[in-house]
């Protein structure tokens, strides 16, 4: 069995249209997939709504218990079951999934020293065996960001780094490839122009990049992330590329 865990982003979330045609282009690759999302802008402009302020520290929130109730209702409900359903009426079985579903990713909340992000997870361990049951039987898990702690606590938690962490487990048992899709076409040496893709990253350069500012706080976490995946597992393939170009050779390749 071949695997192809995709995570994509909240900006193309937000846009019905890119995440339409996203989906269209996610029920066409090949084998069996999972699918990761995350969801922030939506998260953040309820968010507002409701007087709920939003904080950011390098590209993650700071996440306040009534802001977790906003990301649970976002993420594994909204933007959740709106993919599900999207994806059912294309003619894939998919089933919606946040890290306590069938005790699938596990969490403990971060210290809050150097930085208190608040009710926010860091992934301990993934059950892939529940994971590769659901592929096994013919499904598409769609996991949100949401995770649990072994108290029952539910944790605001890194969609890459879920999909990261997700690939990793799996990649023990079969072969495995990770990509990374958001709105712009890889990582890019200049923000503005969409054709300044920087074809290949490893931990040789990176430093070099996020110190010259090429990788600026949106980015960091899918760049350690993806260099994460690559040099503590057995994923075949990692990459960081647009959600247009899902099923090309596109995007910014990390390897070790």
């Amino acid at each position: 069995m071949n695997i192809t865990v995709i995570k994509i982003g909240g900006n193309v979330i937000d846009n019905d249209l890119a995440l339409d045609d996203f989906l269209k282009d996610f029920t066409s690759v090949d084998g069996p997939k999972i699918l990761v999302h995350g969801g922030g802008r939506i998260a953040t402009r309820l968010a507002g709504e409701l007087g709920v302020e939003t904080h950011m520290v390098e590209g993650r929130r700071i996440t306040s218990k009534p802001m977790l109730d906003i990301a649970v209702m976002v993420y594994a409900g909204l933007i959740n079951k709106r993919i599900v359903a999207r994806l059912q009426a294309l003619g894939i079985n998919a089933i919606g999934l946040c890290g306590a579903d069938g005790h699938c990713i596990t969490s403990r909340r971060r210290p809050a020293a150097p930085v208190d992000y608040g009710e926010v997870g860091d992934v301990v361990a993934v059950d892939n065996r529940s994971l590769l049951a659901l592929v096994s039987a013919g499904m598409t898990p769609v996991i949100c960001a949401i995770t649990a702690d072994t108290d029952g606590n539910l944790l605001n938690t890194n969609a890459d780094t879920v999909a990261t962490e997700v690939a990793r487990s799996i990649s023990q048992d079969v072969d495995t490839q990770l990509i990374y899709c958001f709105e712009k076409a890889g990582v890019l040496a200049d923000i503005n122009d969409d054709s300044s893709v920087i074809e290949h990253i490893t931990p040789a350069v990176v430093d070099s990049l996020i110190d010259n500012g090429i990788i600026g706080a949106g980015m960091l976490p899918k760049v350690n992330n993806a260099l994460g995946a690559v040099m503590s597992s057995d994923i075949k393939r990692v990459v960081i590329k647009s959600s247009r170009h899902l099923n090309d050779d596109s995007g910014t390749k990390i390897s070790k």
